[in-house]
């Protein structure tokens, strides 16, 4: 991204200069005409370019600008294998180099082409049980990552495996929609893996706008579950409850597929540790360590300090959010009671009002529209995965947020969604929909062309 490129990140007159020829803020007269436009309240950029995604937050102070801008140059740091003075430490198994190298201009991985490439696509694993502290128990020989690269001298964990199966789904004016169903596998592990192992496949997905979603308040959240329906409306939102190695407590689960994350700093811990193999003051031991192909000595120090860790969370908690498009087209309005005719809005929330976020003073406060409502929900079987992760169950996911769903193509370079990317449109995605969404998916099936036309360009809008 441009950003990336500026010889001197602390040069604040030149970069405010910058942001402003990026047109980020329309003028104040011309605020929110719309309901939503705004998705990330003052945090919103206008903006429908490749760096839509990886802008910092018009409202951030001097101060937060440059803190995001070291979070930046530490996000897109490629590590090396060894004891090398710049960013030294990567493996000696992992899934990808860099966190920019999974979240490609911060957006939404594309599954590769070839899945044992080095991408942001790679398996969670674990054996039936819990451990210490009520997560995924993990595999013996590999943890609850399978990581299927590996630095000079080691083997790699595994390779992955997958084949597809394809279907049709007949829409009511007869359009024919091809769905592709994967069918996962682990191939030519370096030891023996017991055969009863839990595969749940996972892909990168976009980092923008978390602090927002990290500053909403966990009353809030709550007040939408109803995990035993009680309304009997057949939506039954549940709160995953997981354990914070920052804090050392059980948290309200917030990040990840499945929820499984407290927070951006414990997200980005385990993404160090697990996606890179490098350590960190949250997460100091090797994912491999203890492996006959992995680390056998603790070390004192870890790869990263906290001053790294906490940038890099910095950055992901102040990347602004796109706004919302075309909001008084009439396609686009028309799409919009249609989706909250389908129910849609059961999970997927609208909107906000964020609390305070400590140290992230610019998040704190705002109206935002970010279409989730932060819980899990069974998806069906279709969807599941069939492995637990804390008060999660194979078959649920937590409600993914629709903002800047419409720019993943111009952003990323494709249009794949779900937690697998097996769909590759917005309908393929919305058909996918089962278990607690079915009737939404069924009406759907049932619109006229018309109206699904308009639904599209709805959540293309957003």
């Amino acid at each position: 991204m441009f950003f990336r490129h500026l010889t001197s990140p602390r040069n604040g007159l030149l970069l405010l200069f910058v942001l402003a020829m990026f047109g980020c803020t329309k003028e104040d007269g011309q605020l929110q005409k719309i309901e939503g436009e705004l998705a990330g309240g003052a945090t919103t950029i206008y903006m429908q370019s490749s760096k839509a995604f990886s802008t910092p937050a018009p409202n951030l102070s001097q101060e937060g600008l440059e803190k995001h801008l070291d979070g930046d140059v530490a996000f897109e740091a490629i590590f090396v294998s060894g004891h090398a003075p710049v960013n030294g430490g990567l493996g000696p198994v992992f899934n990808h180099n860099s966190c920019a190298g999974c979240h490609v201009t911060d957006g939404r991985a594309a599954p590769p082409s070839n899945i044992n490439d080095m991408s942001g696509f790679f398996f969670k694993i674990s054996v039936e049980g819990e451990d210490e502290h009520g997560g995924p128990a993990p595999v013996p020989g590999f943890g609850t990552q399978l990581q299927h690269q590996s630095i000079y001298g080691y083997q790699k964990e595994a390779m992955l495996a997958v084949t597809y199966e394809e279907f049709d789904e007949m829409l009511a004016d007869g359009t024919v929609v091809t769905l592709r169903k994967p069918v996962y596998g682990i191939e030519n592990p370096y030891t023996s893996m017991p055969s009863e192992v839990m595969i749940s496949p996972r892909i990168a997905m976009p980092v923008f706008g978390l602090g927002l979603l990290e500053a909403i308040p966990e009353s809030d959240i709550l007040a939408l579950a109803d995990e035993n329906d009680s309304d009997d409306d057949g939506i039954s939102g549940k709160p995953n409850y997981v354990w914070d190695p920052a804090n050392k407590r059980i948290a309200l689960g917030r990040f990840g597929w499945k929820a499984g994350a407290p927070s951006v700093l414990v997200q980005s811990a385990g993404a160090y540790n697990e996606d890179m193999g490098i350590t960190n003051p949250i997460r100091p031991i090797e994912s491999s360590y203890g492996q006959s192909n992995g680390e056998t000595e603790l070390s004192d120090s870890t790869e990263i300090d906290m001053k790294v860790l906490e940038d890099v969370t910095y950055y992901s908690l102040t990347l602004a959010v796109p706004a919302a498009r075309n909001f008084d087209d009439p396609t686009v309005i028309k799409g919009r009671k249609v989706f909250e005719k389908l129910n849609c809005t059961a999970c997927h929330t609208p909107s906000f009002t964020t609390g305070t976020l400590e140290g992230v003073p610019e998040v704190s406060g705002q109206i935002i529209y970010p279409y989730t409502d932060m819980l899990l929900h069974d998806m069906g079987d279709g969807l599941a995965d069939n492995r637990p992760e804390f008060k999660a169950d194979g078959k649920e996911w937590k409600t993914r947020p629709l903002w800047g769903l419409g720019l993943t193509n111009v952003t990323s370079g494709h249009t794949t969604l779900l937690h697998d990317g097996r769909a590759r449109s917005i309908t393929e995605a919305i058909l996918w929909h089962d278990g607690e969404a079915k009737d939404s998916k069924d009406d759907f099936k049932a619109l006229s062309t018309a109206d699904r036309e308009a639904l599209l360009e709805f959540l293309n809008a957003l």
